[in-house]
Formats: structure tokens, sequence, C-alpha cells
């Protein structure tokens, strides 16, 4: 099972990181022998009465970070297909992939914050039907290479990616969402779908259940679509359990619910730490090595 972590590009808690401290926090995540590195795709964050939170522009950050990095897959979780133009967007993605080698990960979604669609004038309404033919423009072009597309919200005429980029039928393309219809949409053009935030195993109840159905109903083997997860981590004193989903405690405690994941057939964790500062990464990479010497080797054997 991979294991990767989120980066922080938000102001939480109230505090915006610089690139400065983006950048070292990949390159100690990377030393460290995460897998992959996450950024997630947001205008700003704006509650009724409280402040604007603000954020970096994922995709800015993530074309940094592949000049930075030189292992770690990098992925979105999730990029929001209708803050670009989707035959661009494809465009984008086999440009960035072939800037980092062949490591990235094309996480897609439909988006969720009604207040930072409103803030930049992009359309709310009937998102899952704009973001399914976003979806099947990106998904075509980029194994294809050429496309047509006449939909209700998108239009390519002669589209066409030159050059193809460093992999045949582009990056992986993983689909994030929980509703039947995101749920089907995975299982008819992913190559991974994803669902967060959880925080122990237990937490999954018949998600994967969900997910083998959505498969078996698009015709598909459930084993062919990579299941990877976001789970909220916690390090922190043996016993640490704080309110909400969260994988906590010791890194001993950490290690074993990887494991419990390992276990349910997860082929990628994602782990998302809040607050997420160079000591949290450290017990987190601590966590990894952990779980990496006691239970990898016993799946691998088979026991």
């Amino acid at each position: 099972m991979k294991i990767g972590v989120t980066l922080p590009l938000a102001e939480y808690p109230r505090r915006q990181p610089g690139y400065d401290e983006i950048r070292a926090l990949a390159l100690q995540a990377e030393a460290a022998g995460f897998d992959s590195l996450w950024v997630f795709d947001h205008l700003l964050f704006r509650e009724p009465g409280q402040p604007s939170e603000g954020i970096w522009e994922s995709w800015t950050t993530l074309s940094a970070l592949a000049e930075a990095t030189s292992r770690a897959e990098l992925g979105t979780l999730v990029l929001c297909t209708a803050f670009r133009n989707p035959a661009v967007l494809a465009k984008m993605a086999v440009t960035l992939d072939a800037v980092s080698n062949g490591r990235l990960i094309l996480g897609l979604g439909a988006g969720w914050h009604r207040p930072e669609f409103d803030a930049f004038g992009i359309p709310f309404d009937r998102r899952v039907s704009r973001f399914e033919e976003a979806l099947r423009v990106i998904s075509t072009l980029l194994r294809e290479g050429t496309l047509d597309f006449e939909g209700e919200h998108h239009t390519v005429r002669g589209g066409e990616l030159r050059p193809r980029g460093v992999r045949a039928g582009g990056p992986p393309i993983l689909v994030g969402g929980f509703r039947r219809r995101m749920l089907r949409l995975a299982a008819e053009h992913a190559d991974l779908w994803n669902g967060c935030w959880y925080g122990e195993p237990s937490s999954l109840g018949d998600t994967l259940d969900r997910v083998a159905r959505a498969c078996a109903e698009a015709g598909r083997d459930p084993a062919s679509l990579g299941v990877t997860l976001g789970v909220n981590v916690v390090p922190g004193a043996p016993g640490t359990r704080p309110p909400g989903p969260a994988l906590s405690g010791s890194p001993a405690e950490i290690a074993k619910g990887f494991a419990g994941y390992l276990a349910l057939g997860v082929g990628h964790l994602v782990c998302n730490l809040n607050p997420h500062h160079a000591q949290a990464q450290r017990d987190l990479a601590e966590a990894l090595s952990l779980y990496r010497a006691e239970y990898e080797p016993i799946r691998e054997r088979g026991v």
C-alpha cells in the first residue's frame, strides 16, 4: 500500500504558509520515504459570519514542486474541473506529467464550496452534469489524443494533444466522490477512486462495498479500479483521540491503523495533517517506518 501526505496551502490556523515552507515540507516528506505528495484545489474558503480563509492556487504550486522533487508521485485531491476549461486542463496535465517525468496523479472532482464559485464568477448549478462532460473531454483527450465533442456545457472541435506526453494514455485519472452518480462516473472513466476524510479503519463502514457495486453496475471488475482514501492523522501521545474522524496516537498506534487499511485492500492512503508542520510530519514519518517494518513484510509473505 502506498502512503502519501497532503501539503498545506491554506491559512490554517490563520497562518498562510509561504512557498519556501511548502517546498521544504515536500522535500522532507520525499526524503522520509512517502510515496506521494498531494495538494487541495480551492480558491478561498468563506463561512457565514467568518473572515475568508486564503489558499494558494494548486496547479501553480504543484508545477513548482514537480521541479523541486524527483521521486514522489504528485497528486491533486481533487482538482475542480469547473475552475478550468477541460480541454486546456488535459493539455496542462500532459505537460506537468512530462515536467515531473511521469509522476502526476490527476485527481478530478466537481467541487462543493459554493462561496468560492460565487466569488470567482464560476457557475455552481448542475455541477455533476458539468463534471460528467468535463471528465469525458479530459479522459478522451488524454487516452486517445483527439476529440470532437458537442455537449450542453462544453464543446471541443478538432481537439488534439500534441505532444502526447511521457506516458501512453496520459497520467492516471482519479475521481473523488461518495454519491451514487459520482461513483458511477468513477467506475466508468477513472483509473482510481478516492474517498475522504476518514479516521480509524472502522470509520469506512460500507464504503468499499458501495464502490464495488458501482463497478459491477458499470460492468467493470472492481479490482481494476484502484482505491485511494484520505485519512485525517493526528500524531500525539498514546491514546490521543481528538474529536471527529482521525487516526491518532503514538507512531505505533498510527502504524497499526495503516495496517488496518492495508488489510481492507486499500491501495493508496493519503494522510492529512492539521496543523501541518515539520515536527508533525516527522512523527508521521516515524509511523510510516514502523508500518513498513512491522506490517508490509507480513503482507508480502502472505501471512
